[in-house]
């Protein structure tokens, strides 16, 4: 069993690194230098956020520029249809519905990678570098094809990376993707920080300022991560007698954080989508929007905090299902004391989830807000904000317990086998 987990670990790391390499490779037809500038021109707005989600992908113009966000968008619009409409929802409970329900994500991904990319290409052919020269070296129709083939071929890869890492692998593979490439951005952003002191733009207080705000974050995302409310149970005698040689659990973990990593990845998607199109287009007006919009503006943490309570709420609804507890709680023999079993059950159990998600929805918004706007007001040279290190901590933490639960579960096994 060792040895399985190590072939999982193992697989995780080889489609990570494929994912590096997809990094790398530049859509046909355009002029890097141009690029580059460009980015160096805008690595603290709305470029640099989906720059740093990609991996530094968008900079180099790889063919994996547009990363997992569109596959992102596809889910975060399936799952509100299936809170809206019951057939869908039903669906996804199934085992053969939810197979066509993970089919209608694909062909959603497929239709929003085409429309990013066509705006991505748009814009590409429109930029101009310091010289005048274009950004686009080929025909613009023939490079509006190309990119759109690339890219939606990127992302297509890159999703059956994470549902290969999430089915054969160790973790969320589409979490995972994310992880790897914002940790790929910590060396550079060491680099331009230590080149920043050694020029003397930037001070180091400034830099040891930074550097408290991003540990105070990452205890404070450890400190709730690990926080959860013990609803306690109590089982009748009976069953007591029919588990004697069995562990029966004896509270109900409720954590805080009941909605994990979902909400600022699926609040920054959807500020991204538009966003992008924006960035991309020339018209005044649009690029008037795009600036009131820019990351560390007033207007876009506010709507970051907003879709992220939204989110919170809306997919702990989701992922915590008060009545399936209470039922099966009460088909065991359990309950809680002082509450009856049944409806008053999930009743109390629904209480207990939407307490304590007000205080979880209230930190996962402040973490993904408050350390950006500190350190941008610091005047950082790169986007490294609290949604970056919310992301690369919870991720971790899951990987790390669910690598945790795979020892736990190979030595039962090998405990089993040898008659213990």
């Amino acid at each position: 069993m060792g040895n399985a987990l190590t072939k999982k670990i193992l697989i995780t790391l080889g489609f990570l690194f494929a994912y590096r390499v997809l990094a790398y490779i530049p859509v046909p037809g355009v002029d890097l230098d141009v690029i580059k500038h460009f980015f160096d021109q805008n690595a603290n707005n709305a470029l640099g956020l989906a720059n740093m989600f990609s991996g530094n992908a968008i900079r180099r113009m790889s063919i994996i520029s547009l990363g997992v966000m569109p596959y992102i968008t596809a889910a975060i619009v399936m799952e509100l249809l299936a809170a809206t409409f019951p057939g869908l929802g039903q669906m996804k409970k199934e085992r053969d519905g939810m197979q066509k329900y993970m089919q209608i994500i694909r062909y959603g991904t497929i239709f929003v990678t085409i429309v990013q990319a066509i705006g991505v290409s748009m814009g590409l052919m429109a930029m101009k570098g310091a010289g005048g020269q274009s950004a686009v070296t080929i025909d613009h129709t023939t490079f509006m094809i190309i990119t759109v083939f690339s890219m939606l071929t990127g992302t297509m890869l890159l999703m059956w990376f994470g549902e290969q890492i999430t089915q054969k692998g160790v973790g969320n593979g589409i979490s995972l993707i994310i992880f790897a490439g914002i940790v790929s951005r910590i060396p550079a952003a060491i680099g331009t920080t230590v080149a920043a002191v050694n020029s003397g733009t930037m001070n180091f207080l400034v830099v040891l300022a930074i550097l408290a705000i991003v540990i105070a974050t990452i205890l404070a995302i450890i400190y709730v991560e690990l926080g959860e409310r013990r609803i306690p149970i109590s089982y009748s005698r009976k069953t007591i007698l029919q588990n004697q040689h069995r562990r029966v659990m004896n509270y109900i973990p409720v954590r805080v954080n009941l909605s994990g990593v979902i909400p600022p990845i699926f609040a920054s998607a959807v500020l991204m989508f538009p966003l992008t199109l924006l960035q991309s287009s020339t018209n005044k007006y649009a690029e008037m929007v795009a600036d009131f919009l820019h990351p560390g503006g007033i207007a876009f943490n506010v709507l970051m905090f907003v879709l992220i309570i939204f989110f919170a709420f809306f997919y702990a609804s989701i992922a915590f299902n008060a009545k399936d507890i209470a039922d099966n709680l009460k088909r065991q023999g359990g309950f809680i004391p002082g509450v009856r079993p049944g409806e008053q059950t999930a009743k109390f159990l629904n209480d207990v989830a939407s307490k304590l998600t007000v205080w979880g929805s209230l930190y996962l918004a402040l973490v993904s807000t408050l350390p950006f706007i500190l350190i941008n007001g610091l005047g950082a040279s790169f986007y490294f904000g609290g949604t970056a290190v919310l992301i690369v901590v919870q991720v971790a933490l899951d990987t790390m317990r669910k690598i945790e639960a795979q020892r736990t579960m190979a030595q039962y096994e090998v405990l089993g086998n040898v008659g213990l």
